[in-house]
């Protein structure tokens, strides 16, 4: 499963940025953005039919 993180701007909480991970990463995002108080947005990500 893929999931999509959105960082959220400090200050009015509009998306910054966006990418797009394995569940195996999702931890570790996790960990790092609260070790600097960063503001994330998950949610799966969507698939496309091949």
């Amino acid at each position: 499963m893929r999931f999509e993180i959105m960082r959220l701007d400090d200050v009015d909480g509009t998306p910054v940025d966006t990418t797009v991970v394995d569940a195996a990463s999702v931890n570790q995002i996790v960990q790092q953005a609260a070790a600097i108080g960063q503001r994330l947005w998950i949610r799966p990500a969507e698939t496309t039919a091949s």
